[in-house]
């Protein structure tokens, strides 16, 4: 394959600006004159050879990937059809022994999220760094560090380009998932930062605080745009709706808010917690008919018009609540401390939520049960997710070690 003189002119540029990087001077004045390529390097070159090798192994590894699920899939068409062969998805979650158990953090990990592309979760932590780790081969991949305290909450938009991330340093970062780089720097809230979430569509995101704000940021320009107040107390966590319109948050105020997006006005005040709301989830469409058959006792019942959502907390419940009138439909009793985290199975029958009992426990929406109880971790388990596609589920907490479930 043969380069185009500009192709060429910028691979020297940066093979140039690689050299002086790594102090290899002698070596650069040397390349400098025998390619002829100009001492000052061009802004746009600037780490460009590390960018591109970091793609090529990312491209090369998914299409390891995609190999390996093209021949199970070719597998599976040849072999002979058995009834009940393949479990239903919707139902699949996880199993112990974990897959992998991941140590690098100095302090407790507060929070975890999948990327929605990549083979890739992020962990935030109270030594106030953000580790990347491939949750398929269990391998650290890299830190990233700008936060001076706690991370508490991370974020990624629906295209995965960009990453959120918010701390106690009072100050939201957003992170080029491509260069690894922190673009922008937001300042604003006056206290700690306990939640960030992007708006559906990017653009926007949201940040809530211990100065009982919510904030709504410009990601292009991260300019505040509007400040949003209704909380007596310290705002916990902060998730958008799934349609982009309505911001939920809950509160050391024991309660749980929705506000509009667009004009900042509060909907709904919705109060049936005793002690602060930790965590809140939105519900996926899928949940529905579980939620609705929950509520009138109904089999196969879809009646309520949601949507819904589902909040916990030190009273060691977790509500469910139809979101379009701020109604508390049920709520879900078995663990025996604070629930730290909540996350909706994407199929929409099961919720799964995890709590300084050191459990994560899985339950049917439809009888409001819990299925399954896991013994996840030594000490309390602050932080879950599940991955919106692959068969996985990631928890952590302050026994410094972060864990992946696989699901069946």
């Amino acid at each position: 394959m043969t380069l185009t003189e500009k192709q060429q002119a910028d691979l020297d540029g940066a093979v140039l600006d690689y050299l002086q990087q790594r102090g290899f001077t002698a070596t650069a004045d040397a390349f400098q004159a025998e390619s002829g390529t100009p001492k000052e390097v061009e802004a746009k070159l600037n780490g460009l050879l590390e960018k591109k090798w970091t793609a090529v192994l990312r491209l090369q590894k998914k299409v390891l990937e995609l190999e390996s699920k093209l021949s199970d899939a070719e597998e599976t068409i040849q072999a002979p059809q058995k009834l009940g062969a393949t479990k239903d998805r919707t139902t699949w979650i996880p199993r112990p022994p974990a897959k992998h158990a991941l140590t690098g953090h100095r302090l407790p990990v507060t929070c975890v999220k999948f990327h929605p592309v990549f083979s890739v979760f992020v962990s935030g932590s109270e030594d106030a760094s953000i580790k990347i780790w491939d949750y398929e081969s269990g391998e650290y991949e890299r830190t990233l560090k700008g936060h001076t305290n706690t991370v508490q909450d991370l974020a990624f938009d629906d295209k995965g380009e960009q990453m959120a991330s918010c701390s106690a340093d009072m100050t939201v970062r957003l992170w080029s998932f491509e260069g690894f780089e922190c673009t922008k720097t937001l300042r604003g809230h006056d206290h700690n930062i306990s939640s960030v979430c992007f708006v559906p569509g990017g653009g926007m995101v949201v940040s809530a605080s211990r100065d009982k704000t919510i904030r709504v940021w410009e990601t292009a320009t991260g300019y505040c745009s509007k400040i949003i107040r209704g909380h007596d107390d310290w705002v916990r966590a902060v998730r958008v709706s799934p349609d982009g319109q309505s911001i939920a948050t809950c509160s050391n105020d024991q309660s749980c808010r929705l506000f509009d997006l667009n004009s900042g006005d509060e909907r709904h005040e919705m109060r049936g917690h005793s002690h602060v709301v930790e965590c809140i989830a939105w519900a996926p469409e899928a949940a529905k008919q579980p939620i609705s058959t929950a509520f009138t006792g109904v089999e196969k019942d879809d009646s309520l018009i949601g949507p819904f959502m589902a909040s916990a907390g030190r009273d060691k419940t977790i509500v469910v609540w139809d979101v379009s009138s701020g109604s508390n439909l049920f709520t879900l009793r078995g663990h025996d401390n604070w629930i730290k985290g909540l996350v909706f199975h994407p199929g929409g029958k099961l919720l799964l939520s995890c709590a300084d009992d050191k459990t994560i426990r899985i339950w049917d929406l439809e009888t409001k049960r819990c299925m399954k109880t896991l013994q996840a971790h030594d000490h309390f388990v602050n932080t879950i997710d599940m991955h919106p596609t692959g068969p996985y589920v990631v928890s952590a907490g302050v026994d410094l070690t972060t864990k992946i479930w696989e699901c069946r």
